[in-house]
């Protein structure tokens, strides 16, 4: 080999290797072992000039105290996108791929069920999630008064996001005391309500059907809580065959989990 070759051979294999910005930046938080914060996370991308979506709304918050890996910025994203459990495993929460929104699942755990704790009335079989996750769902054995009531605070959601709520059933058969409809209301934080009934004689059975109940436009200055009910116990019948899954809450145009 000749000398200029030599030379050339030398400056080549002195060359720095290049990294994609999204691995630096999963190094650089790995190797200090801290958590990566929304300030930290955009900092660093605009350092080495990488144009991403900002971290979600409130994030660090609704996932403070989740068993997740937050070691870096790639896994905890990752982790986000998939679906986190919190509250002892009362509440998913997971990120919208497309529109980089805020999504939640109430689970029947969390909710606030008339009697769901009297064998009598109703029962909790478990249900095993595509991911492997068994929770419990509430199941109706035998009740005339029907009243279930689920909760989430509106600062959770992401500003200028327009959300959908849904209630994720099952009827079962045999059921039977349906005929007459269910009602359905959404109580926002301003005390303003959205209602509406549902015939769930004309549902499918065996197999988890969705019941939406409302709409919200989440923004920066729509604080407090917000209240999804489904209830019926005016007519006097008794019902059984009923399963309650939880509530879904997503953009009105996202995909499902």
């Amino acid at each position: 080999m000749g000398a200029s070759e030599s030379t050339q051979h030398d400056q080549a294999n002195s060359q720095p290797s290049i990294e994609k910005p999204s691995t630096i930046i999963s190094q650089n938080f790995e190797e200090d072992h801290t958590t990566p914060t929304p300030k930290a996370i955009s900092q660093k991308r605009t350092e080495l000039g990488s144009e991403v979506k900002p971290p979600p709304h409130n994030y660090e918050a609704i996932v403070k105290d989740a068993a997740i890996d937050k070691s870096s910025t790639e896994k905890l994203f990752q982790q986000l996108y998939t679906g986190v459990l919190l509250n002892q495993k009362k509440q998913r929460y997971w990120v919208d791929k497309k529109s980089h929104a805020n999504c939640f699942m109430l689970y029947a755990r969390s909710f606030s069920i008339t009697w769901s704790e009297d064998k009598r009335f109703w029962h909790w079989p478990y249900l095993s999630e595509s991911d492997g996750v068994f929770l419990d769902v509430a199941e109706l054995l035998n009740v005339c008064w029907l009243e279930v009531h689920g909760k989430l605070e509106a600062s959770m959601l992401s500003p200028g996001v327009l959300y959908e709520f849904v209630f994720e059933v099952m009827l079962k058969d045999p059921a039977y005391g349906w005929e007459d409809p269910v009602n359905l209301r959404l109580t926002l934080p301003d005390g303003s309500k959205q209602e509406h009934k549902e015939n769930l004689m004309e549902k499918p059975r065996g197999r988890w059907i969705e019941i939406v109940i409302g709409e919200f436009m989440a923004s920066q200055d729509k604080c407090g809580e917000i209240e999804c009910s489904l209830y019926e116990y005016q007519g006097g019948k008794w019902k059984k065959g009923l399963l309650v899954k939880g509530i879904a809450i997503r953009p009105k145009t996202s995909i499902k989990v």
